[in-house]
């Protein structure tokens, strides 16, 4: 087992939040326009959270990388550093973020931008739990994760994964224990993914001036 003695780097693998981009299951019940203002509002969420955290150095890894035009429209904290997400699929680019931290002698905790629950004490306790664990994970209730912390980097943990299942944790848990190694599971948190999720948006969210609720009230009240 590994004990992470360096700070933990928090890497936010997202999208830009432009419309017909980002957050597109979401665009039947809220349109391209509100899909995109929501993945906005989560992405702002995420960075905040981390950055509050206070665990070391968080990274924005992205896609499209800094240089698109939409990124520049957020004026997002300049205390992030900014890393390019690069081509392949999820486990690919995920991957890439996670060798290039463990490499430089950091843990690092790879999170999305789809799980509004997760809070800065959230983060605190996964990055403590590297102290005494090779590996951390948040479940979420769609059977995916919404954290994966390492102190190590293993490649089973990212290739051939069958991403976007309800496999995902289990077969990630799996995996780490046939390496092997120490695994901490945080509490199971709700991803907003699929229409169904919006229902369990934080109070208030709905009334963001970037973020119409209409679509959402007209959703929800459909048969």
């Amino acid at each position: 087992m590994s004990v992470a003695a360096a700070p933990v780097r928090i890497v936010i693998i997202a999208k830009a939040p432009r419309p017909g981009y980002a957050k597109t299951r979401l665009i039947p019940a809220l349109g391209a326009q509100g899909a995109a203002a929501l993945a906005q509002r989560m992405l702002r969420h995420a960075v905040s959270i981390a950055l509050d955290a206070r665990v070391g150095p968080v990274e924005l890894c992205a896609a499209p990388d800094k240089n698109d035009p939409a990124w520049a429209a957020l004026a997002l904290p300049t205390e992030l550093a900014w890393s390019d997400q690069g081509e392949g699929d999820l486990g690919e680019r995920m991957a890439r973020a996670a060798l290039r931290t463990v490499h430089r002698g950091e843990s690092v905790l790879l999170i999305g931008t789809d799980c509004p629950q997760m809070d800065t004490a959230h983060l605190q306790r996964a990055a403590a739990s590297l102290q005494s664990a090779d590996a951390c994970l948040t479940p979420t209730l769609d059977g995916g994760y919404a954290l994966l912390g390492l102190n190590q980097f293993h490649d089973s943990l990212f290739s051939h994964m069958p991403w976007s299942t309800a496999a995902v944790a289990a077969q990630t848990v799996r995996r780490a224990a046939a390496i092997p190694w120490s695994l901490h599971l945080l509490n199971t948190l709700r991803d907003v993914d699929e229409p169904d999720d919006l229902l369990a948006l934080p109070a208030g969210w709905s009334a963001h001036p970037d973020f119409t609720p209409t679509p959402i009230l007209n959703f929800r009240t459909s048969p």
